[in-house]
């Protein structure tokens, strides 16, 4: 990735996100939404930005739902802020990549209690 798509993309996450905190009142849109990572294509005329939401799967794809029906909302603020002569097409995807390393931290904590009520080998045999 260029610099300048680096850049685009972390302007675009900002923008996104303080659209989603800040603007958008659509019900369906879980509380705890944010938006995780932008990727932009290398000809600037897409964009993918990852949106995660702590609450059920079922409402994670409601908010996906929700923000693809307010994409053109979206990119009419991304248009205004941006200094292109052609304002990326967004798309919205969920991303699991936070719950997945949630779960995963959840399951070491577990591993780690049960290693720790086990009584030492060491301790047996003193």
């Amino acid at each position: 990735m260029s610099r300048r798509t680096e850049r685009l993309s972390s302007l675009i996450r900002r923008i996104v996100a303080d659209e989603i905190q800040n603007r958008l009142a659509d019900p369906r849109i879980a509380p705890m939404t944010s938006v995780t990572r932008v990727e932009v294509s290398a000809d600037l005329s897409y964009a993918k930005v990852y949106v995660s939401a702590m609450a059920s799967e079922k409402a994670e794809r409601l908010s996906v739902e929700a923000l693809e029906h307010a994409a053109g909302h979206i990119q009419t603020a991304l248009a205004g802020q941006l200094s292109l002569r052609r304002c990326p097409r967004i798309q919205f995807v969920r991303d699991e990549s936070l719950k997945k390393s949630f779960q995963v931290i959840q399951m070491i904590e577990r591993e780690m209690a049960l290693l720790e009520s086990r009584p030492r080998a060491a301790e047996e045999a003193g």
